[in-house]
């Protein structure tokens, strides 16, 4: 039972959201060949100012760049 786990920056909508699961589930059943109801999504969704790279969080880096996290 193949079980995938995702971690994004929240602020996907849900039909997005719902689109990542059906296409990772379906990849997954291709790939291994497991039944897509034995398929298994987990997403977590974190703030952008709990996620950094080089010591500056996406929040951090969207103020400076003048963009939306």
């Amino acid at each position: 039972m193949p079980l995938i786990e995702v971690t994004l920056v929240e602020g996907r909508s849900p039909e997005q959201l719902r689109a990542l699961i059906s296409g990772l589930t379906q990849a997954a059943s291709d790939a291994v060949g497991a039944p897509v109801g034995n398929v298994r999504v987990v997403i977590r969704e974190v703030p952008a100012t709990h996620w950094a790279a080089g010591d500056v969080t996406i929040a951090e880096r969207a103020t400076r760049e003048g963009d939306a996290p």
